[in-house]
């Protein structure tokens, strides 16, 4: 078998077998269970969808939320617009870290933002993501026997209070409430309200030595399946703050930490001086790291750190660590913001979108293959070849691409289908009249091109122009079906045009067929 065409019907096959390769990453992600996807890991399935083709809210569902700016934090009305653009470049950049895929924020008037955030189904998640204010201090703590007095005075109090003459135990009535844990105080998550509630006292408050305060560590999980969070006393003065941060990296510790998530964090040139001097004056104290008056861990200052890195320990799961890193990364919200409006688009009806979609577009390609073959017999089959190859070239374009598929995307994929043998029907037309004018098929075959050509350009180009408008005047579910649609038409102008002619010309050309039924 040789020939001149006979290269580019190996193109052809090559072009097949290349084009469903690049869609086994979508079929894979598309078919996997949500057992398989926890089994798989986060960096793993991460690397998955950036191969995949990505798929929009109404698809894969996850979260829609609208956001107000508070209008009374922004005194000149000149700047709210500016205010809102930087809320915009904030949740941008917290969201972007996160490695959400496809994220839509986009202003919606002057004090309104839009973020749906595909493949999020967690509003508590979602909603730390974009409304925390992310205040990162660093606190020394108390001497151990300062807390141990303070703890002691509170004991004093209550048992003054409550009438007790003496107490025998052991533990006095504010410290049988709380626990040693790793070294520290904590309090079991049934004493938490207790607890809290004493220490909010204006006569315990007044114990409190002065220049220190109370805070509360995170939640904890212990082994055994209990919750508690660690009580600390810290200084109120902060040396050093998260407004000298310059990067925030998650990732899992080294050594003693092995294993362990671990959140590393550099200081500019200022914040690195300032924690030089902090960690030399302290060295064998503990220093809190505090975000948003929680905190997070409080390791023992070893030396003294010149280089301005360090790390946060004590993370549960790399996924917090994460986000805790991208909400440091990104800073704090210029202005409060607040939720008007927010809803769950769940993965069942993400599924039941792609089934319906899937069976519209079925129906329709099998309609029109049916059409193409009863009408144009063996070119009928050429074209519904091209037509086959069309639907994988458009989304390897659009996966390559890092578009995304909505349901808008969907129709106008389906509407592609329609339109790739628009153009395959005017050329067999074409080669029709020239054969009834009595030419040979291979003459008919060659004007019937040459004439059609010229009025499948200027059609699928007029079309193109007004799919591009849309595609970069619109927004959401416009933009969406005039991608799909733009890809759609260039790939088409190849596969009706190109693709066809070359299986033409290998029958005609290469294997001297006389003429193919038409």
């Amino acid at each position: 078998m040789s020939g001149k065409y006979l290269w580019r019907l190996g193109l052809i096959v090559a072009l097949f077998a290349g084009g469903i390769y690049l869609l086994m990453p979508t079929y894979k992600l598309l078919t996997m269970s949500q057992q398989e996807r926890e089994k798989m890991g986060r960096q793993a399935l991460f690397n998955l969808k950036k191969k995949a083709l990505n798929l929009g809210l109404d698809i894969q569902g996850g979260m829609y939320i609208v956001l107000s700016v508070d209008k009374s934090k922004v005194k000149d009305p000149n700047k709210l617009k500016d205010a809102a653009d930087r809320v915009v470049e904030v949740i941008r950049n917290r969201v972007d870290q996160l490695g959400v895929f496809e994220p839509v924020i986009q202003k919606a008037g002057q004090d309104r933002v839009i973020v749906q955030l595909p493949g999020v189904v967690s509003k508590e998640r979602a909603r730390n993501i974009i409304g925390k204010t992310a205040l990162l201090e660093f606190k020394l703590l108390a001497d151990d026997k300062v807390f141990a007095d303070f703890l002691k005075s509170v004991d004093d109090l209550l048992r003054k209070e409550g009438g007790a003459v003496a107490d025998t135990s052991r533990a006095g009535p504010f410290t049988r409430l709380l626990i040693g844990y790793e070294g520290d105080v904590a309090v079991l998550e049934q004493n938490w309200d207790k607890v809290d509630s004493i220490l909010k006292l204006p006569e315990v408050k007044k114990l409190i030595p002065p220049g220190y305060q109370i805070l509360w560590g995170r939640t904890i999980k212990t082994k055994d399946g209990k919750k508690l969070r660690k009580l600390f006393l810290v200084k109120r003065h902060t040396p050093l703050t998260g407004a000298h941060l310059v990067d925030a990296q998650a990732t899992l510790g080294q050594q003693q930490m092995a294993g362990q998530p671990v959140v590393h964090i550099t200081f500019d040139r200022t914040g690195a001086v300032i924690f030089a001097r902090l960690t030399g004056e302290n060295v064998g104290k503990r220093l809190a790291i505090v975000l948003d008056g929680v905190v997070q861990s409080a390791p023992r200052i070893q030396e003294r750190i010149p280089t301005g890195n360090a790390q946060i320990t004590g993370i549960p799961s790399l996924q917090e660590a994460q986000d805790l890193a991208a909400i440091l990364r990104a800073g704090a919200l210029p202005v409060p913001v607040k939720v008007e409006e927010e809803r769950i688009v769940g993965p069942t009806l993400g599924a039941d979108s792609i089934r319906r979609g899937m069976i519209s577009l079925a129906v329709a390609f099998i309609l029109v293959v049916l059409f193409m073959i009863l009408y144009y017999r063996l070119a009928g089959v050429i074209a519904v070849v091209a037509l086959f190859a069309n639907l994988i070239f458009i989304l390897d374009v659009m996966a390559m691409l890092n578009a995304t598929l909505t349901m808008p995307g969907m129709a106008g994929l389906i509407l592609t289908v329609g339109m790739a043998v628009d153009a395959n029907v005017l050329i067999f037309e074409r080669i029709r009249e020239e054969l009834r004018k009595g030419k040979s098929f291979r003459t008919a075959l060659e004007v019937g091109y040459a004439n059609a050509t010229r009025t499948i350009l200027d059609a699928n180009i007029t079309t193109l122009l007004t799919a591009l408008v849309l595609m970069f005047l619109g927004v959401g579910p416009i933009r969406g079906f005039a991608i799909v649609l733009s890809i759609g038409i260039v790939v088409n102008l190849f596969t009706s045009i190109v693709m066809t002619r070359w299986i033409f010309g290998y029958l005609i050309e290469d294997r001297k067929w006389q003429a193919v039924s038409i």
